[in-house]
Formats: C-alpha cells, structure tokens, sequence
C-alpha cells in the first residue's frame, strides 16, 4: 500500500501537496498507475522542486509542478511504456491528454509537456520556464542527490518520513528504468538512460553517433577521409 502523510509544514516552509480537485484527480490516477517505488519518488520530487522553488524565492504554478511532477515517470510504467517514443514523450503526452481534458489552458499545458519531455536532458530546464527547471532540480535531487545541501536536515527527514525511499531505492529505481527502456533502446540515445541498459545487460552497445556520422549516406564524403586509430578516433580528410 502506499504511504501518504502529509508533512509538516514547519518542516518544509510551508509547501504543502496542492489540494485542488485537479491535483487530487492527479493524485488518484498516478496512485492507480504507478507503484509505490515510483508513486513515492514523483511525491518527493514535487517537494524537492517546491522547495527550492522557494529558497530561490522563484515565483512558480504549485499545481503545474504537482502534475509535472506525478507524470514524469508514467512513460516507464506497464500502461504506458508500449510504445517506441522516449518515455519521458510517453509521459508528456499523458499529462497533455489529462490536462486538455480538464481544459486547462493550452500555455500551461505546455509548460507541464515540456518539463516531462526533458526531465532528463541536463543544460536546458534550468533556463526555461521555473516549472519546467524545478521539475528537473526535484528528480536530480531524488535520483541523484544533486543539490542535496541545499535542504536542511529536518526537510530531508520530514520529505523522507512522509514518502519513504525504502530499502535499496537506487537499485529498484534501475530495475524501473530497465524494465521501461529494454524493448525500446533506441530511444535512450543521447541521454544518460542508456546506463541503465548498459548496467543491467551486458550485451548492450551503445550508440556511436561518429560511427553513425562517419558511415550515413554522405560516404562519399568519406571516400576522401582517413579514420584515425589514434588519439579520439578522428578523422583526417585530403
């Protein structure tokens, strides 16, 4: 069963859930979809962007973050990983579909699709829009621990003890990503998602896009290039 207490709000300056009827119908859905592991890690991953939301003193939807937050992994789920997009896509779209069937203004549906869709991709969310940078900081933060000093010890407890990570969290969180990339591994290309292939299957190459580059349809170019065995493998052309 999943675990559902709210935290104290000393503890976390105030954020709280959303208690809106959309963020509640968010709620039941991912608790429906999802199991604990994941239902747990997109709560925390919430509070974890909330609060630094915060500290920055960075003004931000909490209802768009909240949904963001609970859909950013659906895509690795068994409802919703079927298809041969990238997860994060799968999940951008379920929120997209949810939220149009709220009729939810199309410029914040477009916010929460962004934030899902590049979750994973460093370099960029955190120049967007600040739901889409908090949605990317809360999963660094959970997953990672990146930026794990900028909470205090009685955040960490109070977000921890209300959604707990459980025993072995890092390893159950690559079993997930496993399960929901393995029939689909093209698509981890020019993210860091394909580690978890390579981690769990030992027959996992990975793709090489100077290989890619070096035999595309422009050989002909190449007819006039030497690849090079030494130093970073270039090329040297005539």
């Amino acid at each position: 069963m999943t675990h559902d207490k709210t935290p104290p709000a000393s503890a976390l300056s105030g954020i709280a859930i959303p208690d809106s009827q959309l963020a509640r119908d968010v709620t039941q859905l991912i608790r429906d979809t999802e199991g604990e592991l994941l239902f747990n890690h997109s709560t925390r991953v919430y509070l974890w962007g909330a609060l630094l939301g915060k500290r920055r003193n960075v003004a931000f939807d909490p209802e768009l973050l909240y949904v963001a937050a609970m859909f950013h992994d659906i895509g690795l789920t068994p409802v919703y990983r079927d298809s041969q997009l990238r997860f994060e896509v799968d999940g951008a779209n379920a929120a997209r579909d949810f939220l149009r069937s709220r009729h939810i203004a199309d410029a914040d549906i477009e916010k929460v699709w962004t934030a899902v869709a590049l979750h994973t991709t460093p370099g960029i969310p955190e120049h967007m829009h600040a739901e889409i940078a908090l949605l990317q900081a809360g999963a660094g933060m959970d997953v990672a621990g990146r930026g794990f000093e900028q909470f205090t010890d009685a955040q960490r407890a109070a977000v921890v003890d209300a959604y707990p990570r459980g025993a072995d969290f890092a390893g159950r969180m690559i079993d997930a990503f496993y399960e929901g990339l393995k029939h689909r591994p093209g698509t981890t290309f020019g993210t860091f998602n394909d580690d978890f292939l390579a981690y769990k299957d030992p027959g996992f190459v990975r793709v090489d896009l100077c290989s890619i580059m070096l035999n595309s349809n422009w050989q002909p170019d190449s007819a006039h290039c030497t690849h090079s065995a030494a130093g970073h493998g270039g090329a040297s052309c005539a």
